[in-house]
């Protein structure tokens, strides 16, 4: 039988179980803390011998408390009480500064823990006894210059004494074993603070999504530090072949944006032998401390976060802004975790039984909704933007981030001297908070100058996620073409069935991703019966949609050569050979990658592609009427109107130019050049077959 606990489960009320406890009702209850005797103003037992011990004033936490009954001692320990409102108010550490502060003369040391009744620092195996404050965060100071210690916090909370590192921690030993001291100024790169960051506004935004091991790990990469964060600073590197790779490459495409999935410290990859294994990295460890697979050497904790930003600079170098993908949804264990360990039940939401909420389906999801998460979300996205120049944050399941939380980032960036793109992933999930406190796609009106992943351009143009075989508008002979101008028109049009977003730049314009089957993969299973010939336009017209379509064009790598994954769906562990980037497939599919590179860059030269409100696209775009399921509109111009048509099927169709003109023909799948293809006079014109068309007319 374990020892009986009193609970404190609010600020004034205690609740024991004494089923296994005899002599009880003998006498009154007493309350103890430290040796003070607390004031009771009620006992209630129920017929399961369940008792509600009231007191008359809230109980303070962090010292030893007592409850005493006839000759049974119980210890009382905080439970339910730090998830309460009062225990947020009472022992909000917001204005903190949490973490190590060092000098080369002493560091300062700071930590959150309310309900710990002792905490010490253990520096280089040395124990030093810490001061608490009001507020529950604990501080010492050391003289010295402790670069390059080691430190953890030992402490005691609810009866156990236990070593925790700290999760405020900017660097790690190998495998997360031990926080460590750093003197931040020694990893900076050359020029790295002095260099002039891109400045890209969010309409002009395209996203390259990437990993930074499948970037560069394959043989034909030509990159010497494969899979690596200095991977991807190597300029001019090649396939034996001599196309470009890796960062010359992705800079040649012409996108604007690298969005890195995780780079933050995550579990299952072992450090020192990461060839052992893969991880995309959505199982978060560490916040603030680079992941150490991605470094040459993660036994010396300074490596990885000098090469996290010697990477980050090489990006910038080449024009090329840098979003890191956050996951502030859950942890990887939570039971082990810091978080849990410093202050037991807080940082996680649970079900009224006790149960821990799984909205994000890996056991836990955190509790953004409370100060001390979101002041770990808050501090952390700073930290990035400041320490390692980030330009945005693509956040994971970020349904399950509370609407208040990503409301504060978004009014701190907003006081970033240069544009921070926010986007994310706006799934309502099954988690312990109320729907409309989800930072998810129903309360975009509640969250301008946020993004969200347009979902419904994903399915309409390729069909169901949730259906492998199911088919869209560019795989099913023009299936939901009366979707489609909702689609082009960035969806915030109220004229074009309904308006999911305030403004265009709300939504991010997609088919593929890293989660599920690529593009390619997917047509092979929606349309077997047809060759690789059609699949390939199919594949054309989807992402010439994402391009050409109002709001903010997201490309996976390796979209525009193709990309497979041999059909696996859920390649988060699947290893290198599935996960990589076959350059080779990339040299083999050159034309495609013009192709893409060609849309870009007409997307970057006129701007009716890019507008940026809702009155902009009312005035300048139009739907042209086309045989069904042509699709065509019309962007209207001060200097040049431009029209697009795109045709799904397999037939050559006939369609009329909205008026009469010298139309030039300057872009198609259908056609390898990159000038003028052919100009129309005439308003008839033929589009082949799976052709995505861009006609321009100059005005006077």
């Amino acid at each position: 039988m374990g020892m009986t606990i009193a609970w404190l489960d609010e600020k004034d009320r205690l609740t024991v179980d004494l089923s296994e406890v005899s002599g009880w009702n003998d006498c009154e209850p007493k309350v103890l803390i430290e040796e003070a005797s607390l004031a009771i103003d009620s006992v209630d037992v129920n017929d399961d011998r369940m008792a509600q011990i009231t007191l008359t004033k809230p109980m303070e936490l962090g010292k030893d408390a007592t409850l005493i009954w006839e000759d049974h001692v119980f210890p009382i320990y905080p439970r339910k009480v730090v998830r309460t409102a009062w225990f947020d108010d009472v022992y909000d550490a917001s204005e903190e500064q949490l973490g190590f502060h060092y000098t080369k003369s002493q560091t300062s040391f700071h930590v959150w823990a309310p309900t710990a009744v002792e905490v010490k620092l253990l520096l280089n195996n040395t124990t030093h006894p810490m001061s608490r404050k009001s507020c529950g965060a604990w501080h010492l100071t050391v003289a010295g210059d402790w670069h390059g210690a080691l430190y953890a916090y030992i402490v005691t909370v609810n009866g156990k004494e236990q070593l925790v590192n700290d999760p405020y921690a900017i660097a790690m030993t190998a495998n997360s074993g031990s926080s460590v001291v750093l003197d931040l100024t020694s990893t900076d790169p050359d020029q790295f603070r002095e260099l002039f960051y891109p400045s890209i506004p969010a309409e002009e935004a395209v996203i390259y999504e990437l990993h930074v091991r499948d970037a560069t790990v394959a043989e034909s990469s030509g990159v010497k530090h494969k899979g690596k964060f200095l991977g991807l600073t190597e300029k001019n590197t090649c396939t034996q072949a001599g196309l470009s790779t890796g960062l010359s490459y992705i800079a040649s495409l012409g996108c604007t944006h690298v969005q890195l999935l995780p780079i933050q410290d995550y579990a299952r990859v072992d450090e020192e032998n990461p060839k052992d294994g893969y991880n995309w990295g959505y199982d978060p460890l560490y916040y603030f401390v680079p992941e150490g697979s991605y470094a040459t050497d993660a036994t010396i904790p300074s490596v990885r976060v000098k090469e996290c930003k010697q990477m980050i600079h090489a990006i910038h170098q080449q024009g090329l802004a840098v979003i890191i993908d956050v996951v502030f949804n859950h942890v990887f264990d939570q039971a082990e975790s810091a978080l849990e360990k410093l202050v037991p039940g807080y940082y996680f939401r649970y079900h009224s039984d006790g149960q821990l909420s799984n909205g994000s389906g890996t056991g836990n999801d955190l509790a953004t909704e409370r100060k001390m998460v979101r002041k770990l979300i808050l501090d952390c996205v700073n930290y990035w933007i400041e320490e390692y120049q980030v330009d945005g944050f693509r956040f994971d399941l970020m349904g399950l981030i509370d609407v208040k939380t990503m409301q504060m980032v978004r009014e701190h960036c907003l006081e970033v001297d240069r544009p921070i793109l926010l986007l994310g992933e706006g799934w309502e999930l099954d988690t312990q908070l109320a729907a409309e406190q989800m930072a998810s796609l129903a309360q975009a009106d509640q969250l301008l100058g946020i993004s969200f992943f347009n979902d419904q351009f994903r399915d309409v143009v390729k069909g169901s996620q949730f259906d492998a075989v199911d088919t869209g508008f560019v795989n099913g002979h023009g299936k939901h073409h009366n979707r489609m101008d909702q689609l082009v028109s960035g969806c915030c049009q109220s004229r074009f069935n309904f308006a999911m977003f305030l403004d265009p730049k709300q939504s991010v314009n997609y088919v593929e991703c890293h989660d599920n089957h690529t593009l390619w993969d997917r047509l092979l299973l929606s349309n077997p019966e047809l060759d690789d010939h059609a699949r390939i336009r199919m594949h054309q017209l989807a992402t010439g949609l994402v391009i050409l379509s109002q709001g903010i064009p997201f490309l996976h790598a390796g979209q525009e050569f193709y990309r497979t994954k041999q059909g696996d769906e859920n390649s988060y562990l699947s290893g290198d050979a599935i996960n990589q980037l076959d350059w080779e497939r990339r040299a083999f599919h050159d034309d495609n990658v013009d192709w893409v590179r060609s849309l870009i860059a007409l997307r970057k030269k006129y701007y009716l592609f890019r507008m940026k409100t809702v009155r902009e696209i009312d005035d300048h775009l139009h739907m042209i009427v086309a045989p069904d399921p042509v699709l065509g509109f019309m962007l209207m111009g001060v200097e040049e109107d431009i029209v697009v048509f795109v045709n799904p099927t397999d037939q050559d169709r006939l369609v009329e130019m909205p008026a009469t003109g010298r139309w030039q023909k300057c872009l198609s799948n259908l056609s390898k050049a990159s000038r003028i293809v052919s100009c129309q006079i005439d308003l008839s014109t033929k589009l082949g077959a799976y052709e995505l068309a861009v006609w321009v007319k100059r005005r006077g």
